[in-house]
């Protein structure tokens, strides 16, 4: 009995998690499906109108270049990610595995990036584009969401790493593995869990950054998706379904990348809870 009634708590506790997580969702669809003076008046149902249900792709044939927004915003989330791992991972490894001066030093001080808000490093950070002619182009952005993402990532490598016995690479140096061959074939699928949760903060941090991406891309056919959201709020009026429609198709992307991440890190957590 006791056994039921703790079954049947962590069912109703798992039901309202997911209720509660999938809510902002559904009411940005719900939001989306509801015309603009329904939503002015007070007179949103709790139930979405599907005869309506077409309005939210209705953004991608506007005169707005949404679809090319989203495209930019994939561009600049997923070369965060990239190179922000590439580099993550290796200064991780070196953290965590060899000993030479500055260490502390280099730990904090990537440490300390995170102390500091974007919006302090904004004008000094468009100085230094202006004169490297980085300005106008997604790879600034890209470089410049890496210096955000990247020592949270070292961070996060590191400490999975410290936790691998030494004794592993030993016996792979017995064997005659290099340095980088260790951390190819040994290291990485050991804090694959690990890689995959750092994977998930780049990319959001890369698709959901709004401040450089307003502050350093004029050319509107280059906007982020986040930059092309907010223009839809306009001075006089503001369609509020197109807005949440707008909402809805940038925020499924980013759910996707999750859930495929999710598993990925779900699957590395689980791989050792089996001997053999």
């Amino acid at each position: 009995m006791h056994r039921r009634l703790s079954l049947g708590v962590r069912v109703v506790l798992a039901l309202a998690t997911t209720v509660l997580a999938g809510f902002p969702v559904y009411w940005m669809f719900d939001t989306a499906t509801t015309p603009s003076d329904a939503l002015y008046r007070g007179d949103q149902s709790w139930l979405p109108d599907l005869t309506r249900a077409g309005n939210v792709f209705s953004v991608l044939a506007s005169d707005t270049p949404f679809l090319r927004w989203l495209g930019n915003s994939a561009v600049i989330a997923f070369g965060t990610t990239l190179l922000s791992l590439a580099i993550a991972v290796m200064a991780a490894y070196a953290l965590s595995r060899y000993k030479f001066h500055g260490k502390g030093l280099l730990g904090f001080g990537l440490f300390a990036t995170q102390m500091l808000p974007e919006a302090l490093l904004l004008v000094p950070l468009y100085s230094l584009f202006a004169i490297l002619g980085l300005l106008n182009g997604l790879g600034g952005l890209i470089l410049v969401n890496t210096s955000f993402a990247m020592p949270v990532a070292v961070w996060i490598l590191k400490s999975a790493m410290d936790g691998v016995p030494y004794e592993i690479e030993e016996s792979a140096r017995v064997d005659g593995c290099s340095p980088f061959a260790i951390l190819q074939m040994i290291m990485l699928p050991i804090v694959m869990p690990s890689l995959a949760a750092a994977a998930v903060i780049a990319f959001f941090d890369g698709w959901n950054e709004y401040l450089f991406a307003t502050t350093f891309i004029e050319d509107r056919e280059l906007w982020a998706a986040s930059t092309g959201l907010a223009s839809f709020v306009g001075e006089f009026s503001t369609p509020l379904d197109t807005v949440f429609s707008a909402a809805l198709l940038f925020t499924l992307p980013a759910i996707v990348f999750f859930l495929l991440m999710q598993r990925r890190i779900v699957s590395g957590l689980t791989a050792g809870s089996v001997k053999g």
